[in-house]
């Protein structure tokens, strides 16, 4: 093994202390069942899984429960706000997520809207600077606004994670330009949340510098989700690589692959 394949297999990433190979992170709704959810994410590899407090059983034992199917013990729980339109609802469904399992690395989202579901940037630096204030170590969901992302930031938040498109939409990277921006004046890690479709969508993330991508409709709506998971896994792996490797530079004219010197 090259010097550069060990570094490549030491390719880790760092979240609020914690090393991590894996930079795919994959939710656990819209599946069938908890037998389909383990195995989507047993296939994507992922080491970190979202979970909606609001939509999904960690803490009645009297029904089916995520933590039956994806031992806590092996993979790390990231409680989200799913469905939270205000600071207030957010904040209080991640401190019930404390309370029912002791997380306190989790991810906040706080929505504009039902039709678009745009982060509500003033609610979510609301609920930001609370949720901080109380020891939570908070992963934002927010627009892709470099402005935004550098107060985010500042205000401490562990993770900024921009959209690549509105959530559920599979329409892809809409704004790689911003995210690039959002990347490069960013001292924690960067990852795409939201509107990835297909493998494509992941590798065009990675190859931005992403740090990591978020994804759950794009592996659950497929019409395989399992063999999609294990698609998206290739993908995020392909892309850090290219990213690692650094492309070649785009050119205006073509450039002969073979030296036109020495022509018989």
């Amino acid at each position: 093994m090259t010097e550069q394949d060990i570094k490549h297999k030491q390719d880790t990433w760092q979240l609020a202390g914690n090393e991590y190979s894996s930079r795919l992170i994959v939710g656990t709704g819209k599946y069938k069942d908890f037998e389909e959810t383990a195995a989507a994410v047993a296939a994507s590899g992922a080491e970190i899984v979202t979970v909606a407090v609001r939509r999904v059983n960690v803490s009645d034992p009297n029904q089916p429960m995520l933590v039956d199917y994806l031992d806590p013990k092996d993979i790390t729980y990231l409680p989200n706000t799913a469905g939270c339109f205000t600071a207030n609802d957010a904040v209080r469904t991640l401190r019930l997520a404390r309370e029912a399992g002791g997380w306190d690395l989790v991810k906040l989202e706080v929505l504009g809207d039902q039709k678009t579901l745009y982060p509500n940037m003033l609610e979510t630096f609301s609920a930001t600077e609370t949720l901080i204030a109380e020891g939570f170590k908070v992963m934002v969901y927010c627009s892709d606004d470099p402005i935004a992302a550098q107060k985010l930031e500042d205000m401490g938040c562990v993770a900024i994670m921009p959209l690549g498109a509105p959530i559920g939409s599979g329409l892809g990277i809409q704004n790689p330009v911003q995210i690039r921006l959002m990347i490069e004046q960013a001292h924690v890690p960067v990852l795409v949340d939201a509107g990835v479709g297909t493998a494509s969508d992941a590798a065009v993330a990675m190859e931005l510098g992403c740090d990591g991508v978020l994804m759950n409709t794009a592996i659950a709506d497929a019409k395989k989700p399992v063999m999609m998971a294990e698609a998206m896994k290739l993908a995020v792996e392909s892309g850090r690589l290219a990213y690692l490797a650094g492309r070649m530079p785009k050119k205006k004219y073509a450039d002969p692959s073979s030296p036109l010197s020495g022509l018989i």
